[in-house]
């Protein structure tokens, strides 16, 4: 059989062609991907309640835009982030004090939407991994909101929706998630400056390379509660997840090898995505549709600074959006037909469970990537004119890897979304299928622990690269 029904279905099944990783068989297999006992309670564990909570403090703030009120207790930006740091350390203490709990922050000028220089202040915390600390997972959610007038910074300017929606996500996922250890580090952002130009992302993605972090994912959480969109469609189980084709810090030289031997839908990004289609399975009631687009048609988020700094990135968001609620004064108009018209990003345009339902996809996500072990580097392809398709790949340090079980090798159509065939091949730094011609198939290597969890799909070469150990 050479296709299956469900994507995540694909994903699991072992197919019968020939593979030879060794003179001798691989040990048994760990538990298929879709089957780590702590992702299914993962899946289940983020609180509607708390969501609903967080999204209506954070719209009581009046309004949060960048260029507004920071000394006030009560209104602005200044009270907004200072509430989320007091989240952020509430959730450290109850834990035991696993997070790491700071504000990254640099003044900006950029005309004109940040006209005069302003302090642009992201809250992040940083949950350190057991093994590998320097291998980084986030999670972002954009503390910014804004009405009609980009640059109006005194109107009241809720941001539900947009986005105090992923900004509740992320604190409920470092609820859930610190209470586990995990071999990588997790890190909880809170980015300002999204309206106005993407600044906060560029900041956090400066301070992770200073940091010297090796960013494996980075889920951008934007607009993660609506379920009526503006279509007229009710939709409360579907997600969408955006992701670029091709790395954008590709070379020109790197380009040239991507034309001969393929990748364009292969970025680490794209493959990024392809992994979280694969987790909503952990999640009830939950499908996830990828879009292969960076983004909506001509719009940006914050996931976009990653991309551009070289780490695979992309968007969380509703399946249907409702432009009415968006960028909008909050207010009411009588249409032509005399039905009135409601505007505005106000907390009843929000639905706590839909937006439990994608932190959950984020959570486990995570949990399954900081759970894993680091991707597999340096993957190399070879076969061409032979039958057989050989695959080699360099095996992490010991102690970064030390729940390592081995690796499987993944293979599908050219045409298909998803990886639909694979093989366990114990562990080893390489693997050969015969009888699978390299011509007619994409082919990568995910790394797995002994529980089961696993790694993104590494296509072969730069391409796809996820970064060296």
């Amino acid at each position: 059989m050479r296709r299956l029904l469900s994507p995540v279905l694909c994903l699991l099944a072992t197919f019968p062609v020939a593979a030879s990783a060794s003179a001798q068989e691989p040990p048994p297999a760990p538990p298929a991907p879709t089957e780590v006992a702590r992702l299914l309670t993962i899946g289940q564990a983020p609180q509607p309640a708390r969501i609903a909570r967080d999204v209506r403090t954070l719209a009581g703030f009046g309004t949060r835009h960048t260029l507004s009120e920071t000394a006030s207790p009560t209104r602005g930006i200044g009270a907004a982030r200072r509430w989320v740091q007091a989240e952020f350390e509430r959730i450290a203490a109850a834990c035991g004090g696993c997070l790491e709990v700071r504000t990254v922050a640099e003044v900006v000028t950029d005309p004109p939407r940040i006209p005069r220089p302003t302090e642009v202040v992201n809250v992040i915390a940083i949950q350190r991994g057991s093994a590998d600390p320097q291998r980084v997972v986030m999670m972002s959610g954009d503390l910014d909101s804004r009405v009609s007038d980009v640059m109006d910074a005194t109107s009241d300017a809720p941001g539900a929706n947009d986005n105090a929606s992923g900004v509740a996500g992320t604190l409920e996922a470092a609820r859930v998630l610190s209470q586990y250890r995990f071999p990588a580090t997790i890190v909880y952002a809170v980015l300002s400056g999204e309206e106005q130009n993407l600044n906060g992302g560029r900041i956090l993605a400066r301070y992770a390379q200073a940091q010297g972090w090796r960013v494996e994912a980075v889920l951008n959480n934007d607009m993660i509660g609506n379920v009526a969109g503006i279509d007229g469609v009710l939709d409360n189980g579907t997600a969408r997840v955006f992701s670029e084709g091709t790395r954008a810090t590709e070379t020109e030289a790197e380009a040239r090898q991507r034309r001969a031997t393929g990748g364009e839908l292969d970025a680490p990004s794209r493959n990024l995505a392809r992994y979280i289609a694969r987790m909503a399975a952990y999640v009830p009631q939950l499908q996830v549709r990828m879009v292969y687009r960076q983004d909506r048609f001509g719009r940006g988020g914050h996931h976009r600074p990653f991309n551009e700094a070289g780490m695979p990135a992309v968007r969380v968001m509703e399946a249907h959006e409702h432009y009415d609620r968006q960028h909008q004064d909050v207010r009411s108009e009588a249409g032509a037909d005399g039905r009135v018209r409601r505007y505005g990003d106000t907390v009843d345009g929000v639905d706590p469970a839909y937006a439990a339902k994608l932190t959950a996809l984020d959570a486990v996500t995570l949990a399954g990537l900081a759970g894993a072990p680091p991707p597999p580097a340096q993957v190399r392809i070879e076969g061409a004119v032979s039958p057989d398709t050989t695959l080699r790949w360099t095996r992490p340090p010991a102690a970064q890897a030390p729940e390592l079980a081995g690796y499987r090798v993944y293979w599908r159509d050219t045409t298909d979304p998803q990886w639909t065939h694979n093989r366990w091949v114990g562990d080893v730094d390489h693997a050969t299928l015969r009888g699978v011609v390299i011509d007619d198939f994409f082919f990568g290597v995910a790394a797995v622990a002994r529980d089961g969890s696993e790694s993104p799909v590494v296509f072969p070469g730069p391409a796809g690269s996820f970064g060296g150990y």
